[in-house]
Order: structure tokens, then C-alpha cells, then sequence
């Protein structure tokens, strides 16, 4: 594994956490598989619905929507109420129906149709860059489409995988969760990218919660400060 050294050279302590945190989660859970891939477009509107909700609401969500529209130009054409009205499930209706719209208005403009798949040609520094550009697309939504859609390098960090690095020490604990994103595709190699991610959200969904971490049947305890800090506390 090659790092950059200018980037790396006060963060080796991180690297080889993050790496032994990856080979760890690997045996713990595996190798994880990414739900049915799907197109770029499809992809980015599925993203924007998991905003705010859970992975079930949102599937049932866009779900709806595909079988309400035939097609995105559908979706973009339609009257506003129907499309909130398809993705009721997901929760925000007013916010998400209006940017999905918008953006979908926003490529044809720009584009003369709905095809993302140009994207897959364009180096992953400008795919971010473009994608970013629009209203409701943060950098977690650019990095699912460009890691999962698209096969460009990208770590999305979503509220799992920003508590979990932050208690195991991966990350400053005042980091924001945008440096985050850059963080981890530093910490950890291109090619790792998907299945760390995985692992992780994996992690903070099964064992590192929220509110009530499962500290004592985590794979990760001998590697984790917010375990070792607790444990110092109870001595």
C-alpha cells in the first residue's frame, strides 16, 4: 500500500489504525456486497430519498416512485404533489420532491437529456465537483454515486461512520463530518474504499449505537479510545 507522504506524514498513527481496523471488520463481517447496483441518475435520487430516514423507508420510497413514473422524465414533468406524494415514506416530501425536480430540471438544461453515465469518463475530482453543484447533493451523496454508480474512488461518510471513527480515534474529535470525507479516503486506499465503509456503517448499526454502545462485544475494543477512556473511568 502506497501513501502520498506529503499528506501522510503526521497521520501514520491513523493510517495503521485505520488499516488494522479494516482487517479486523474484514474477519469480523467479511466481505459486504452493495445493494443492487444501480444506474448514476438512479443512484442519486435514491441517495437524495435516504436523507433524514432509513434504508427501508427510502427503498419503499423509491420504489413508489418508480412504479407512479414510467421514467425520470416523468418524475421531472410531473406535477410537484404527485411526486411528494410517491415519496411520502421517506419523509421531508415538500424538500426532497422539489430537488429531485429541480435537479433533474437543472441536467436536462445543462445536458439535453438524463444520462449520467458521461460521468464515468471525467476524472473523480470534476464528478465531484459537478455533482456538488446541486442543491441537496452534499459530499456524502456525490462520493455513494461516484464509489457505488459510477466505479470512481470516493468514501461516503454518513452519520455511522462519522460517530464510529470518532470514538475509535480514526479522526479529530472536532473534525467535521465534510473534512471527514477527505480524511478517510487518506487513511484508507482506493481500493478499500466500498468495503470499509460498509463495515463500518455495519459496526455503528449492530454494536457502536448511538446512545448505548455494545463496548463488550466489539471487535474493536483493544483499538478504540472512547473504550479505553471508559474503561479508565470505571478503574
Amino acid at each position: 500500500m502506497v501513501f502520498p507522504k506529503s499528506k501522510f506524514q503526521s497521520n501514520q498513527l491513523q493510517i495503521k489504525k485505520a488499516q488494522t481496523v479494516y482487517q479486523v471488520l474484514l474477519r469480523y463481517y467479511g466481505q459486504p456486497t452493495w445493494r443492487n447496483p444501480l444506474s448514476p441518475l438512479d443512484e442519486l435520487m435514491s441517495t437524495i430519498l435516504s436523507q433524514n430516514t432509513n434504508d427501508q423507508n427510502r427503498d419503499i420510497a423509491f420504489q413508489n416512485l418508480k412504479k407512479t413514473f414510467s421514467s425520470w422524465e416523468k418524475v421531472r414533468d410531473a406535477p410537484i404533489k404527485d411526486v411528494i406524494n410517491a415519496i411520502r415514506s421517506a419523509g421531508l416530501g415538500n424538500q426532497k420532491g422539489a430537488r429531485m425536480q429541480s435537479i433533474l430540471q437543472q441536467i436536462t438544461e445543462e445536458r439535453g437529456n438524463l444520462d449520467l453515465f458521461f460521468l464515468a469518463d471525467m476524472p473523480p475530482k470534476e464528478v465531484r465537483q459537478w455533482l456538488l453543484r446541486f442543491k441537496g447533493v452534499g459530499p456524502k451523496t456525490a462520493s455513494i454515486v461516484m464509489q457505488f454508480s459510477l466505479n470512481h474512488p470516493a468514501f461516503p461518510v454518513d452519520t455511522h461512520i462519522y460517530r464510529v471513527s470518532g470514538r475509535l480515534g480514526l479522526r479529530p474529535q472536532k473534525m467535521n463530518i465534510e473534512k471527514t470525507h477527505e480524511l478517510m479516503e487518506l487513511i484508507f486506499t482506493p481500493d478499500q474504499f466500498s468495503v470499509a465503509h460498509l463495515n463500518i456503517i455495519h459496526l455503528g448499526r449492530e454494536i457502536c449505537l448511538a446512545r448505548k454502545p455494545k463496548c463488550l462485544h466489539c471487535p474493536l475494543q483493544k483499538l478504540c479510545t472512547y473504550y479505553q477512556n471508559l474503561s479508565a473511568e470505571k478503574l
